[in-house]
């Protein structure tokens, strides 16, 4: 029962950050495409509306479990791309928060690996997919 508990809880976090993010995005569109502009990125506004509806569909996949571990993994690559992209080491001598930002994609990056290879329980999970099925 607690590992199930653990499983649903750990899974309700992830749909819940991407959730969250994806609403920052689309609440304020113009203001992320300006964000992802200053990190030197062309075509800004159409990168910010792939990004809210990909957080949208991790979403989708972290409540559902379908495609879980893969969703998981390809989230994990996004987690550090967005780590190094908008908080990595050129930005750390303007703030030492930035330093922390980027630390904490890797604590988020390393729970989604594991919970790639681990995947989403046994319960209230669709069990579609690709990998790491034994």
């Amino acid at each position: 029962m607690g590992k199930t508990a653990a499983i649903l809880l750990a899974r309700l976090i992830f749909a819940g950050i991407f959730a969250m993010a994806a609403a920052f995005k689309f609440s304020g569109m113009e203001s992320t495409a300006a964000y992802i502009a200053a990190a030197g990125f062309p075509f800004p506004l159409l990168l910010a509306w792939v990004a809210a509806f990909f957080e949208i569909a991790l979403v989708i996949a972290f409540l559902t479990g379908a495609f879980f571990s893969e969703a998981a993994l390809v989230a994990a690559a996004y987690v550090i791309f967005l780590a190094f992209a908008f908080h990595g080491p050129s930005r750390w001598s303007g703030s030492e928060a930035e330093f922390g930002f980027f630390v904490d994609h890797f604590s988020f990056f390393a729970g989604l690996l594991f919970a790639s290879v681990c995947g989403p329980g046994n319960k209230l999970a669709i069990h579609r997919g690709f990998i790491w099925r034994e």
